[in-house]
């Protein structure tokens, strides 16, 4: 945990145009890496000493490093930690807790759960996750059509935000893969698209990049989303 967090912190200082490829934190290995419509990619991963099932995420922009998460086998949120924000998120526990499996078994999944966090307090997350019965192949990948409702809310209880929209599953990897959503805050509204364009594996060009190359140079939210 502590070299991983260190490794986010020397990547986050340093812009994606100085480094070539993606520095993974010692002891772990990508498996996958995405290029996605919205001038993002994204690198999956797995560490040693992890619980069965867990992986990570980290996304790089144009302006570099600006997220890294880890999820369990169950595509729960294990911990998030959000570069331009400055903030992290623990899992805190859940009323309803994500399930992977019961999304796949029977179509629909419902959640209610809590994360923790030292900079923010702590933040409910309650929604569902829902199979359109769609298969969708990007780059040669197979993927389920998912779509989602999610409403956040701040340690006082009161809605902070909301979001809504069509997902992707990787059953072969049991994670999520985002799409078309939409934003509504007290003040703004927004729509992002982070579809997958291409899926780059190891020793294939482009693997471990961080470099994005889709959709860039165009005018991008600067609302950094949990998931």
């Amino acid at each position: 945990m502590m070299k991983t967090v260190l490794t986010i912190a020397v990547l986050a200082a340093t812009p994606a145009a100085a480094q070539d490829r993606f520095s993974l934190p010692a002891g772990c290995s990508a498996f996958v890496t995405i290029q996605m419509t919205s001038c993002t990619v994204s690198h999956h991963y797995r560490c040693v000493g992890d619980p069965d099932g867990q992986k990570w995420r980290a996304d790089i922009d144009e302006e570099g490093l600006s997220y890294v998460g880890r999820t369990d086998d169950e595509a729960q949120w294990v911990e998030s930690f959000h570069l331009r924000s400055a903030h992290s998120e623990q899992f805190g526990g859940a009323v309803d807790p994500m399930s992977f499996s019961e999304l796949v078994s029977n179509g629909v999944d419902t959640w209610d759960f809590e994360t923790n966090s030292a900079e923010i307090g702590t933040s409910r997350y309650a929604g569902m996750d829902r199979l359109t019965g769609e298969t969708v192949v990007i780059d040669g990948v197979s993927l389920l059509g998912t779509e989602y409702a999610l409403t956040a809310y701040g340690p006082d209880g009161s809605e902070t935000w909301r979001s809504s929209g069509t997902e992707y599953i990787s059953t072969d990897w049991r994670m999520f893969l985002s799409g078309i959503s939409t934003y509504v805050t007290s003040g703004d509204s927004f729509e992002t698209d982070n579809t997958p364009v291409e899926f780059i594996f190891p020793g294939e060009a482009g693997f471990l990049s961080t470099s994005p190359k889709h959709g860039c140079g165009a005018q991008m939210s600067s609302y950094q989303a949990t998931q």
